[in-house]
């Protein structure tokens, strides 16, 4: 069971009433089917569970279409363009990405009357809005971000200390690896976890190149032109050319990640920490919650904590025949109940980015570790235009680098052609 502490809430709305769906709408003709279309691992099975609710409450059926991650985008868009969407469509927010990637403005349907609007984080309303006009939902935990968990125990056994810059991290992976232990679990296979160790360090950049961000945004200077950049992908190369990351990494997937950290062949992995109650649990008794313990991305000597008010999130198709049955949806996963149901069974959600009086399952290792963090930067693939759209490529790229196929100016001349091409195609001033 996840551990419960008192924690002040992100968002500082006041909290809503919360009527039941029934109250607030009237129910659809019985046999109404409503299709959510959403990536791999972007709707858990917590909120699947409240999609037969929401059926036995209101009649409207959920049918969930989960597509691989590498694929989902261009089957989004195919569907989108032919005008045969599905009522509900997932999409990483931001407010570029969501203009330029999913143009909301024509494919979304606007949501500021929505009653659930009034308690939604202001960060992440920012990040779903176009022009003053909410188009989102973010249902997503966006108040921890993916952290280096590691194992205690075994940090101990080998006489091991969190590391707090970039050469006392390889000193940790060398020695592990010497007494026969992966140091790091990196599940490539899936198209999208090994990105994370070069955009989560947004902060960092910024603090070693002053005005990296808007620089870059408004096209002033390239990925290419930033030395920093450069480092940092040849020190993420380094460890996959070192075997930090074992024998098998490019075929390893993540939904392997708690069973192997949690039997103690891996020391250390990208995740969550709301996770750790499930690699405790993965592991069979041989450890608990209190043997894992996290630190920040120790690439370029980070020590920033990342901020990442953007994340999976729901948008009601234009053209869906049933608009209004899919708001219905939107407004009971909003819900008090339906916040604190995906709290209390979904290990990856501590909290969710609405104000209804719900209580977060932070831990206490958790709320120690944010309450710690004296610097914090937001992560680039928020505050960075047209990157996160490219999210599939770079990992492509990052593997290919990996490999031997890329070098790491490569890879960042390839985010610079992607982000041009992305700002000509919707007109961006800084790219004519």
């Amino acid at each position: 069971m996840k551990k419960r502490v008192v924690a002040a809430l992100l968002c500082g709305v006041m909290v809503a009433g919360t009527m039941s769906v029934q109250a607030q709408s009237v129910l659809a003709d019985e046999g109404t089917t409503i299709t959510v279309m959403a990536s791999q691992d972007w709707v858990y099975d917590a909120e699947m569970e409240l999609g037969k609710q929401f059926e036995e409450e209101t009649g409207i059926k959920v049918d969930y279409q989960i597509v691989p991650a590498d694929q989902y985008y261009n089957m989004l868009m195919t569907k989108l363009n032919s005008g045969e969407g599905p009522d509900i469509f997932g999409g990483q927010s931001g407010s570029f990405d969501i203009v330029s990637q999913y143009n909301v403005e024509k494919n979304a349907v606007d949501l500021s009357d929505q009653a659930w609007v009034d308690t939604y984080d202001e960060f992440a309303k920012e990040q779903t809005s176009v022009d003053g006009k909410v188009y989102g939902m973010t249902y997503y935990d966006v108040s921890t971000d993916y952290y280096v968990v590691y194992n205690k125990k075994i940090f101990e056994e080998n006489g091991l200390e969190v590391p707090t810059t970039y050469a006392e991290f390889e000193e940790v992976c060398q020695t592990l690896l010497d007494n026969d232990i992966v140091p790091i679990y990196e599940p490539c296979a899936d198209g999208w976890h090994q990105t994370m160790w070069f955009t989560e360090i947004g902060g960092k950049y910024e603090e070693l190149v002053p005005g990296i961000v808007d620089d870059l945004n408004n096209n002033k200077i390239k990925f290419a032109d930033v030395p920093e950049l450069k480092e940092a992908l040849d020190q993420l190369n380094d460890m996959a050319q070192k075997g930090y990351f074992g024998d098998n990494y490019l075929s390893d997937e993540y939904t392997d990640l708690l069973m192997n950290l949690g039997s103690g062949e891996y020391a250390m992995a990208l995740e969550k920490p709301g996770q750790i109650s499930a690699i405790a649990e993965a592991s069979d008794g041989k450890y608990t919650e209190d043997d894992f313990g996290m630190f920040v991305i120790p690439l370029m000597d980070n020590d920033v904590y990342p901020q990442h008010p953007c994340g999976p999130s729901r948008f009601v198709y234009s053209g869906s025949e049933h608009q209004e049955e899919a708001k219905q949806y939107l407004e009971y996963i909003a819900s008090a109940d339906s916040v604190q149901y995906m709290i209390d069974n979904c290990d990856k959600i501590e909290n969710l980015p609405f104000d209804v009086g719900q209580t977060p399952s932070y831990s206490e290792e958790t709320q120690t570790f944010l309450d710690a963090a004296e610097k914090e930067g937001t992560v680039f693939q928020d505050s960075i235009k047209y990157l996160n759209p490219q999210w599939t490529e770079l990992t492509q790229d990052i593997v290919s680098m990996f490999i031997g196929d890329m070098t790491s100016e490569d890879v960042l001349n390839a985010i610079d052609e992607r982000r041009a091409t992305q700002a000509e195609a919707v007109g961006d001033e800084n790219w004519q």
